[in-house]
């Protein structure tokens, strides 16, 4: 089953379990993928869905950090939550070395040796762990092996 339609099913769901907070989470993400399927006239794949959900889970990051800063616990918790319903459709996460192993492979691929190389190395891993590892964090060890 595709992602999207899983989705789909999901917001049924929500719907027939009079799951209010869930739907609405749900139907913020039908609306994302709605939204960039109409902007840029294409078949979403479930690599473009992927992308979608790390975008809004960032962006719902950002945004408890400045609720909890504003003292609006409430709104903090919507977002939390949100944040888990988005969670559900990710591909589970890669482990430590796992990430270690595709930074060496992709390093190899490129003939990386320097800082001056690090889009290089960047371009071949992007695709590769899109949704699957934090890729700031992944970009910092890239850049760590590269400078060492």
């Amino acid at each position: 089953m595709s992602l999207k339609a899983r989705v789909t099913d999901d917001m049924k769901a929500a719907m027939r379990a009079k799951d209010a907070p869930r739907l609405s989470a749900v139907r913020l993400l039908l609306a994302a993928m709605k939204q960039k399927e109409v902007d840029e006239r294409v078949e979403l794949t479930d690599a473009d869905i992927v992308a979608i959900i790390d975008k809004m889970i960032k962006q719902r990051r950002d945004s408890i950090a400045q609720y909890e800063k504003g003292g609006r616990q409430d709104l903090a918790d919507i977002e939390k939550f949100e944040i888990t319903v988005l969670q559900a459709y990710m591909p589970a996460s890669l482990s430590d070395t796992e990430i270690e192993a595709e930074i060496a492979a992709a390093l190899h691929a490129s003939g990386a040796k320097t800082m001056a190389d690090m889009g290089k190395v960047m371009a071949v891993l992007k695709p590769k762990l899109a949704g699957r590892a934090d890729i700031g964090k992944v970009s910092a060890r890239v850049k760590s092996k590269l400078a060492g």
